[in-house]
């Protein structure tokens, strides 16, 4: 909750919470609203595709209903603020959706974000949030062949000791395993020190350091994850060449990038990675990402939000003190007025309505390759040493060697996929398997995703089906390496013959979400503290424009399924509805 809510807005916050429960209009004395522009009395709720009973302003309009934006709407709609939420899709959530991939199989995969551990538990709380986000039992599993045969890694999230034995088996002492548990002391003691300022106004980077000037172990994990490249701190920490690359993957998932980047893009993305709730650690979503969104839609619902779906915006007018947003929907243009502008996309996309150039870096570009499996059974692995199930319910890594992957990054940077193509995979079915019908269940049926590495947005722009075919076989073949029978044999088939398998290339999500060249990040991860001296006690979420703020990904501190940029969208709004 925030501190600036006043008596009178509580009231009428009560009042559209008590509207949104049904409760009749009647019940309510007349009582004046907030002294806000375009403030109404009482939301009502109609259909989303009904604009009927839209009004002609509103406190706060949103671009984009993804978690993001439901967040700020949360937020807002509870401080007393009249809010509109305008979706493109007829689905609410945006990238953290479920959705039917499979047409014949009662199956609601995650599309496109899959796990969570970004979200802060202070939003879910503030929000009366009833999310489950279950533990994976295992951590990651890593097969390898040593001396013609088949083994593997395992890290478990339940019993170290499994971990020191694997680590043993793959080295021969447990001296890799310790300094593993090292080199991760210094992201979780950057979590620890940076955590909780994610939620405030950014601060000056010396200001940031000063914090960790306390102890030696804080002082390592400053210079070796925000001064020099992370790749000198995992070669100056690890020595095998596989535990190496499990490191690498976390500054790599999703960026085009390589260990030692002078841009330091990998650094910000381990960070991402690792920092989550001061524990790194990411969780299965009960219910997939679809029961995140439609929890965060319910809240925003009881906050007195209101919804369009199925919109095109014609244009934004930006230059007055008062946005005001002209759409279409079923046929119809409509003009609404805002005090305050919220976008929950890129600056990519706005800068297609307000007709200035988009200037990206080239840390910018996206990297992924993500397909979408239904299984009719787990395939079986060759590594015989642990039960099929306790490998394949963690990241399963699969071509993820350090110099393996330094390879397919100097390949991929040559504009061909390379030999070798690095991917990871996850099966949400074996922690929660509610997103399956009973049926489906009782049968053996699973959920797989694989995350592909080195796959950036320049390979697939020329020719992205051709590419995307090319690619999805290299894929497959990464994993078909560590497996009995071919994965393909283990898919569900359609009625129509056609395998349960959809890929999705950067070419393919930019044009399905709008994020610049594919990047799930909407652009470069950004650091935690201000970079220059203008956005030194700022939110992070401020345009060039008056009033309209990034509430997405796009924000200072954005990126992946957090909530934070919508949070720290709205403290910017009550912020200035101050002055």
């Amino acid at each position: 909750m925030f501190d600036e809510k006043r008596k009178q807005t509580r009231r009428t916050a009560s009042l559209r919470r008590d509207s949104a429960r049904g409760v009749a209009a009647e019940e309510h004395a007349a009582y004046p609203c907030p002294a806000f522009p375009f403030s109404g009395c009482l939301i009502e709720h109609e259909h989303e595709n009904d604009g009927s009973m839209i009004k002609s302003g509103y406190d706060v309009v949103i671009l984009g209903a993804g978690h993001n934006g439901l967040v700020a709407a949360s937020y807002l709609g509870r401080a007393g603020l009249s809010v509109l939420l305008l979706e493109k899709n007829d689905y609410i959530g945006g990238a953290t959706t479920s959705q039917k991939v499979f047409p014949d199989y009662e199956a609601r995969l995650s599309r496109y974000s899959y796990l969570v551990s970004l979200f802060p538990e202070k939003i879910i709380r503030d929000l009366g949030l009833n999310l489950e986000l279950r533990r994976r039992a295992t951590g990651s599993f890593t097969p390898y062949a040593k001396n013609g045969r088949h083994d593997g890694l395992l890290l478990s999230n339940v019993d170290k000791e499994v971990g020191r034995k694997s680590m043993i088996d793959l080295t021969g002492s447990d001296t890799e395993f310790e300094q593993l548990k090292k080199f991760y002391d210094l992201s979780r003691v950057f979590a620890e020190h940076c955590w909780d300022s994610m939620l405030e106004p950014l601060v000056a980077k010396e200001e940031f350091r000063r914090r960790f000037d306390v102890d030696d172990i804080s002082r390592e994990a400053w210079r070796s994850l925000a001064e020099e490249p992370v790749g000198l701190a995992i070669e100056r920490y690890l020595q095998n060449d596989l535990v190496r690359g499990l490191a690498m993957t976390d500054a790599k998932v999703g960026l085009f990038t390589h260990p030692h980047d002078p841009s330091l893009v990998q650094n910000r993305c381990f960070l991402y990675h690792l920092i989550g709730n001061k524990t790194g650690e990411w969780k299965v979503p009960v219910g997939g990402m679809g029961g995140v969104a439609r929890e965060l839609e319910e809240a925003a619902r009881r906050s007195g939000a209101e919804f369009l779906t199925g919109i095109r915006i014609s244009a934004l007018g930006l230059n007055g003190k008062s946005p005001s947003i002209e759409f279409e929907m079923m046929g119809k243009r409509q003009t609404i007025d805002a005090r305050f502008l919220l976008v929950n996309f890129g600056p990519n996309v706005l800068a297609k309505f307000t007709g200035k150039p988009f200037q990206p870096d080239a840390t910018d570009e996206g990297s992924v390759f993500k397909i979408n499996m239904l299984l009719r059974k787990l395939p079986t692995l060759k590594a015989k040493k642990y039960p099929a199930a306790e490998a394949w319910c963690g990241t399963f890594h699969s071509d993820e060697g350090y110099e393996q992957m330094n390879l397919s990054y100097e390949q991929a940077a040559q504009g061909r996929l390379p030999d070798k193509t690095p991917c990871e995979v996850y099966c949400h079915t074996l922690t929660d398997n509610s997103i399956l019908s009973p049926d489906l269940s009782e049968q053996g049926y699973h959920t797989m995703t694989l995350f592909g590495l080195d796959a950036p947005w320049s390979l697939f722009a020329r020719d992205n089906a051709t590419v995307r075919k090319e690619a999805e076989k290299k894929f497959l073949a990464s994993m078909n390496q560590w497996l009995e029978e071919p994965l393909e044999n283990c898919l569900a088939v359609g009625r129509d013959g056609a395998l349960c398998l959809e890929s999705k290339s950067p070419v393919d999500i930019e044009d399905s979400l709008g994020m610049y060249h594919g990047n799930i990040f909407h652009d470069a991860p950004t650091w935690p503290f201000a970079t220059t001296k203008t956005q030194r006690g700022t939110w992070g979420v401020e345009t060039e424009y008056e009033n309209v703020f990034f509430c997405g990904s796009s924000a200072q501190r954005g990126g992946a399924v957090s909530g934070i940029p919508g949070h720290n969208a709205a403290r910017k709004v009550l912020e200035a509805m101050k002055t």
